[in-house]
C-alpha cells in the first residue's frame, strides 16, 4: 500500500525571527504579518491533498498554534542546520512506514495544490521531485525512498543548491521529475515582484 506523507518546515511566528531579510526593508513587524499571511496560504493550499500532514515547528511546538491544523500530526525539527533537519524529518517518516515523503517550506505563494498532487504522483514512479526555486534552491523535494545522501555538503541558502543536489542525484543514479519553476519569498523584490504579478492576474 502506498503511504504518503508531506512535511511542512515552519518557523515559529516570532517577532524579529522570521523573514529577516525581508525585516531588513520594511521592519520586523511587518515582516511577521507577511509571514503569517505565507503560512496561512500554505495551509489553505495543502487542505485538500489526500496524504498525512506532519507539521515540523523550527523551535517549539505552541500551546495554540495559529490556523486550522486540524488532521496535522505536530513534531519538531532536529539538527545543526537545514539539510540535517530536513534529513531527520525524512529519516522520521519513512521510519513510520510511508513510501512516498516530499517537503515544503512557507515561502511560495505561486505553489498550488495542483503542483503537490502532481508531486506525489511523479513519486509513483521517480526516486525524486524536485520543485525548482528561481534563486537556484528549491521549494519542495520528494523522495519514494530514504536518500540521506541528498543533503550532503550542500551550502544551504545559496544559488548552488538545486544545482548540487542534482549533481547528487545523478552520482547517485536516482530517476527525478521537475515540478514548474516557482518563486520563493526571501527579500523586499520577490514580495513586490509577487504583489505586481498579482496585481496583473486580477486586472
Amino acid at each position: 500500500m502506498n503511504r504518503a506523507a508531506l512535511i511542512i518546515f515552519q518557523k515559529n511566528a516570532v517577532l524579529g525571527k522570521v523573514k529577516t531579510r525581508l525585516a531588513a526593508s520594511i521592519g520586523d513587524e511587518q515582516a511577521l504579518e507577511v509571514y503569517r499571511w505565507l503560512t496561512d496560504y500554505t495551509h489553505e493550499i495543502v487542505k485538500e491533498l489526500k496524504v498525512d500532514k506532519f507539521l515540523f515547528y523550527s523551535d517549539y511546538i505552541p500551546e495554540n498554534p495559529e490556523g486550522n491544523l486540524e488532521g496535522y500530526q505536530l513534531e519538531v525539527q532536529s539538527g545543526t542546520n537545514l539539510g540535517e533537519r530536513m534529513k531527520n524529518a525524512f529519516a522520521h517518516l519513512f521510519a513510520k512506514g510511508y513510501s512516498s515523503v516530499a517537503i515544503i517550506g512557507t515561502d511560495c505563494p505561486d505553489l498550488t495544490g495542483r503542483d503537490l498532487n502532481r508531486a506525489f504522483l511523479a513519486l509513483s514512479q521517480s526516486d525524486l521531485v524536485v520543485g525548482p526555486a528561481k534563486d537556484g534552491g528549491y521549494y519542495l523535494l520528494g523522495m519514494s525512498k530514504f536518500i540521506p545522501e541528498i543533503f550532503n555538503n550542500i551550502p544551504w541558502s545559496t544559488s548552488r543548491v538545486l544545482e548540487l543536489t542534482l549533481n547528487l542525484a545523478d552520482k547517485l543514479n536516482l530517476d527525478y521529475e521537475f515540478l514548474q519553476i516557482l518563486s520563493d519569498i526571501d527579500n523586499l523584490e520577490d514580495w513586490n515582484q509577487f504583489n505586481t504579478r498579482k496585481q496583473i492576474t486580477h486586472e
